[in-house]
């Protein structure tokens, strides 16, 4: 797997397929292999990359405080050290939170944005989903136990829940066979959550941007769709009608479809844009 030194960090990624960049920011506690399910599709299409991000997965695990803000730094400076001018970019839950901050922040280098089951300001409701999965991690003394136990419940329907037992164990397999991340690096990452606030930056953001919700999401639900779709500007709204917090795997297919759709229907904007300022000069 490739590292590359970024933000005075070693940075691990993953990167498959050929076209314009796409770049994947995982969520809380995960590593890069949490996008398997769309990597296989969007790669016939675009260069994915994959980040482990600060404290976690092979990528470096500092002390110290984090923040959305510093690991949308992070990816800033890993796009420069690997030479990527100017990406799609895409996240759900922490990695649309991360996004927030990078498409304003480093417009220069942002092609499309899309925000998945994402949030600009944590209120008091996913501070109290999120600050009991801290209680439990250090109880248990294992994330992805932490998991499999808390999580996984509401991060899924009720119905696919109960409906396909063997999917939600091979879920959690998967869990159990990634590099954990340590409870205290769990501890840094989930206060980034609980502290983010982004609700600032979203009218500054230009890119187009894909916002998306999973219907029955409990955690960042569609409380937060009309204030995001307000404020930025050049902005979509999809909601994933049979779906909570992880549509990338509930509705695997339709996830891919529909967000497929908006990346390329963008990047053929950028083209037709780039090859048109060609013409001109």
């Amino acid at each position: 797997m490739p590292k590359v030194k970024a933000n005075n960090i070693t940075m691990n990624y993953d990167q498959q397929g050929t076209g314009e960049p796409l770049i994947l920011i995982p969520y809380l506690s995960a590593d890069h292999a949490c996008y398997a399910f769309q990597v296989a599709e969007y790669a016939k299409h675009f260069t994915c990359i994959s980040l482990d991000l600060r404290g976690t997965g092979e990528t470096d695990k500092p002390e110290g405080v984090y923040s959305t803000e510093l690991l949308a730094d992070d990816v800033a400076a890993f796009m420069r050290a690997v030479g990527i001018p100017k990406a799609h970019i895409s996240g759900l839950s922490l990695g649309a939170a991360i996004g927030m901050w990078l498409a304003p922040k480093y417009p220069d280098t942002v092609t499309s944005l899309s925000l998945h089951s994402g949030w600009p300001k944590t209120d008091p409701f996913l501070r109290a989903v999120v600050e009991p999965l801290q209680v439990i991690a250090k109880a248990l003394e294992s994330v992805p136990e932490m998991v499999i136990l808390t999580p996984f419940p509401w991060c899924l329907t009720p119905e696919l829940y109960a409906a396909k037992p063997d999917y939600i164990q091979s879920l959690a397999d998967f869990v159990r066979s990634r590099p954990a991340q340590s409870v205290a690096s769990f501890m840094q990452q989930s206060n980034a959550v609980i502290t983010h606030d982004a609700e600032s930056q979203l009218s500054r953001i230009t890119a187009p941007t894909l916002i998306t919700f999973g219907r029955h999401d409990v955690a960042t639900s569609t409380r937060f769709a009309d204030r995001m779709k307000r404020r930025i500007r050049n902005s979509e709204l999809l909601i994933f009608e049979a779906c909570a917090h992880t549509p990338i795997y509930e509705k695997v297919e339709e996830f891919n479809e529909k967000t497929l759709e908006f990346l390329q229907h963008h990047a053929a904007a950028a083209a037709a844009s780039s090859s048109g300022s060609v013409r001109r000069a």
